[in-house]
């Protein structure tokens, strides 16, 4: 039994040491961790009749739309999409390279309140204007470039369209290809 007594002491000697050897304080404030982009190469741009990967039918349903029109496809989607008695403008770009700096500070310039998110892993921002309507751009980093879905209520302001901006950039950001 003293054997067991003295190795349990000689034990409680070590683990006391090395936590106070292995302990200090860290001066400073935390900051949260900002991750790379994920899939860094994969290019969101428009591909077989598909804008920022999805097809229109899915951004028909995302909205909960009876109607999607698409009169212009190409680096940039627009969208004419009826939802009950409202009538939406949408539209999708991608630009291969840039920065969320700068389309962050492009938004500021034009008025925009900025709010920080991050939708599907990827730093992204909520920028809403209400010049003509109630507007709201969705913008995030995606493979190399930036990907932004705005959506406007035409002539009216019939809510806030942030929550439609998200969800066409978080079905973007998740599609498979």
């Amino acid at each position: 039994m003293r054997w067991s007594g003295t190795v349990l002491g000689v034990l409680a000697v070590v683990a006391a040491t090395t936590a106070a050897g292995c302990s200090h304080t860290v001066s400073g404030s935390a900051e949260r961790a900002v991750p790379d982009v994920p899939d860094p190469d994969r290019s969101y741009g428009y591909v077989d009749n598909r804008c920022g990967l999805l097809l229109d039918e899915t951004i028909q349903e995302a909205l909960g739309a009876e109607n999607i029109v698409r009169p212009y496809s190409g680096a940039v989607c627009q969208y004419v999409v009826s939802r009950q008695s409202t009538v939406l403008d949408v539209t999708f770009s991608w630009f291969e390279s840039g920065s969320l700096d700068r389309e962050r500070a492009v938004a500021q310039e034009r008025g925009a309140q900025i709010t920080d998110t991050v939708v599907e892993r990827h730093q992204a921002f909520l920028a809403r204007r209400a010049p003509t309507g109630a507007s709201c751009a969705a913008t995030a980093m995606a493979g190399q470039g930036v990907l932004t879905w705005w959506v406007q209520f035409r002539g009216q302001n019939a809510g806030d369209a942030c929550p439609d901006a998200e969800k066409l950039l978080s079905a973007t950001l998740s599609s498979d290809m």
